[in-house]
Parts: C-alpha cells; structure tokens; sequence
C-alpha cells in the first residue's frame, strides 16, 4: 500500500507534467468537449493511445480551468496501478491537503482501475465534475452502464484531420486557398506527407516509427492480452499482422482458417473485435436491407491510421490507391455508418444516416482508360440501386464532372474533399 508521502509524490509530479504538457494544434474536437462542460454528465473522451487524449485535457484545463481549477489523476502511472477504487478517498484527502477543494476532476487512463466507476458514481452524486479518458470502448460503456446509466456523454478523439495536419505545418486554410496556385500546391504536398505519415500527434512531431510500434504493442499486449487473458499472444499477433497486410481486403471468416492456426469462428470474432474496441481498427460489412445478411456477408478491414500502415504492414503500398481508400474510411466513419455495395459490380463505401443510404463513394488513385469502365460501372450501379442522383469518384489529382443522365458523378481530389 502506498504511503500518505508516495500519494503526494505522485500527485504533485502529475499535476507538474500536464500543466508543463505543450498546448500544441487546438483540436477541432475542443469546441464539442467544450459544449459539455457546463452539463452535470460525466464526459468521456475515449480513443486510441497516443492519439491525443491528455493533450485535450491540457487544452481544456489551460482554457477553462486557468490551470489551477482541477484535479488531475493519470492511472497509466504504473504507481497507481491495482489502485484500489475502495481507497480513493485517500487520494482525494490528499488532493484537497495539497490544492483546496476544487470541483472538477480530470482522471486519464482510468479503465486501468478496476471497478472505477464506484467513486466516480459517489463523487458525481455529491456535485463533482468528471472529464476522463480511457482507450477501451467496450471496457468503459460496460463499467459507466452499470452505475452512470444516462449521466454520460461520450466523444471519440481520433487522429489529426487533414486540416489539423496543415494547421500543424503552419498552413491556415479559407475559402480561398484552394483556388489560390501557390497554396494549392503546398496543399497538394502536405497531403501526399499525411497520406503516408497519417494523423498520430507524436509521430508527426518526431517521425520515430518506434513511437507508432509501442502504441501497436500496448494496444495488443496491455489493452487486450492481458486484458482479457489471452495466453496464446503468437496467434493473436498472426491473425492482427495478416489482417494489417490484407487491409481493404475481403474476408472471410472462415478464409482466416487458412491462413491462422485458429479453427473457432468465434474466437476470429472475438480477436478482431478486441482490436475494435481499443479504437485501432474497424471492419465493414456489405450493405443489405438484412441485419442477418450483413452478419453473413464478407468483411473489410480498415486500420484508423495510416501511419501504422506503412510502419506495421508489409502490404506494397507504391499504388496509394489503398492508402487513399484507407483515409477516405477514416474520415465517413467519423459522421456515418459505413458499408461496402456488391451486386454486379462493386462500389467501395456507402454511408448510411437513420437507415437511409445517402452517399455512394469510388476511391482510386488515377482513373485512366484501362480502369474508368470499371470504377464508373459500380459507382453508377450503386446510384441507381438506391436511387441517389449524385454520386462521388475520389482520386489522387484528378477533377471533372460527369453527366449521365440525370445522374452526375463528381470526380474530384481526396485532398479538396477533405477540405470540404
């Protein structure tokens, strides 16, 4: 057990690190957590590691608390790891001893302190203010569910958008810079950086790719083989590396037998849905008016990052058509319920919105002769199937509008898209 001395080491030194923690890019995200501050909910900012959670609580403590009207525990410190929740009226007596009353508390990483929602059900009870983070999905909907039914919100923090990405690089973008020659084309050469580096605030600012294999790594060990006690961590590595490398791919779940030592579908489920959980990955289904086809259907696999994809997979990504397709994902799933569209042809996402299809979107690096037949028949037959009159074909550089009909297909840069 630690001592009323340790309590108070720990304490201070964290307090002294978020507060010294560099403001860096204002996340475009600030202004929805900021919208909750005033609510009496709990606010829970959930994500993958190291995409730029305490950072967030840094801003908002700077912004709102003056940096001096908070508490602040991060339970990634591996001193308060096993943590008791029962005890945390000790750290609390020690707080108050140290800083006064103060109302609010900014807890990091607490999914690490098992039962956490016990003390943050009594506190919250009493009038307490609780922003907290935590990198499982799963882990911190069942814990809140059970005693904080209806008395919290939930916001995801992902990854820097383009747009955070250029304000990184000190570009500032209006709604005349695309038109204008020479920021079009500083534009143009960023996106190709973001394109292959992606969005992780770390790795941008010290290009290490070690950085992006230790939040591989704690995400895989900590967050899901220790997690949920998985002994057998080689095979859990297998199935993760194979479905890096066949990212955008079809699968099936029966077709990862031949290629995993795994005979459960079951435990296929599980494993892919742990990555899911920690925010890492998302897989799709093809879209059906029914749930049970859906289930049935093949599934494609997108990793949230595309940084990781040049650090982790071995995948030839020289055509950075898989690279687009897998950032143009990343971007609807923030807004949209996304899905795939197979029929005759195939069309790689639909976006859905109260169970209506509303977009349909093409993604290839170039349209050229040998490919525009193709790409253009399942954007088209996916227009027609649910009756949309505009339809998009997203590509490297290329810009044009094309009439068939009455239907028009918008061809335009993922850079301009992204912008809009």
């Amino acid at each position: 057990m630690l001592s009323e001395t340790e309590i108070k080491e720990i304490l201070v030194r964290q307090r002294e690190t978020i507060l010294n923690k560099k403001y860096g890019v204002e996340r475009t995200i600030l202004k929805e957590v900021e919208s909750k501050l005033k609510l009496p909910q709990v606010v829970v900012l959930t994500g993958l590691r190291r995409s730029g959670k305490s950072t967030l609580l840094k801003q908002l403590i700077q912004k709102h608390y003056h940096n001096e009207d908070f508490y602040y525990l991060n339970f990634e410190d591996e001193r308060l790891f096993d943590f008791p929740a029962s005890d945390f009226n000790r750290l609390y007596e020690e707080l108050v001893s140290l800083y006064g009353k103060k109302k609010t508390f900014f807890l990091d990483e607490i999914q690490n302190i098992a039962h956490f929602e016990t003390f943050v059900r009594r506190f919250y009870e009493e009038g307490f203010k609780f922003i907290i983070t935590g990198s499982s999905a799963t882990l911190l909907s069942k814990e809140l569910g059970t005693k904080l039914t209806g008395r919290h919100v939930d916001i995801v923090v992902r990854p820097f958008s383009f747009l955070e990405f250029l304000k990184l690089k000190g570009v500032n973008i209006n709604k005349e810079t695309v038109y204008k020659t020479e920021t079009k084309i500083e534009i143009k050469k960023y996106f190709e950086e973001y394109l292959v580096k992606g969005g992780m605030p770390e790795y941008l600012i010290y290009t290490d790719p070690e950085l992006l294999t230790r939040v591989y790594e704690d995400t895989v060990i900590k967050d899901i083989a220790v997690r949920y006690k998985i002994h057998n961590v080689a095979v859990l590595r297998q199935l993760y590396s194979y479905l890096l490398n066949n990212f955008s791919n079809k699968f099936s779940y029966n077709s990862l037998k031949k290629f995993i030592t795994i005979n459960s579908v079951n435990t296929f489920k599980k494993f892919i849905s742990y990555l899911e959980e920690t925010y890492f990955a998302k897989t799709i289904t093809k879209f059906d008016y029914s749930f049970k086809k859906q289930i049935m259907s093949d599934k494609k696999f997108y990793v949230l990052d595309n940084g990781f994809v040049g650090v982790l997979s071995k995948k030839i990504t020289k055509d950075q058509g898989w690279l687009l397709e897998n950032l143009v994902f990343n971007c609807l799933n923030k807004d949209y319920t996304v899905f795939y569209y197979s029929g005759e042809r195939e069309c790689d996402f639909l976006t859905v919105k109260n169970k209506e299809v509303i977009q349909a979107i093409q993604v290839c690096d170039e349209l050229n002769t040998k490919n525009r037949d193709r790409e253009m028949a399942g954007l088209i037959e996916a227009m027609k199937k649910f009756k949309l009159k505009k339809g998009f074909l997203l590509t490297s550089s290329q810009e044009e509008n094309i009439k068939i009909g009455r239907k028009k297909i918008i061809v335009i840069p993922v850079w301009k898209w992204l912008l809009n």
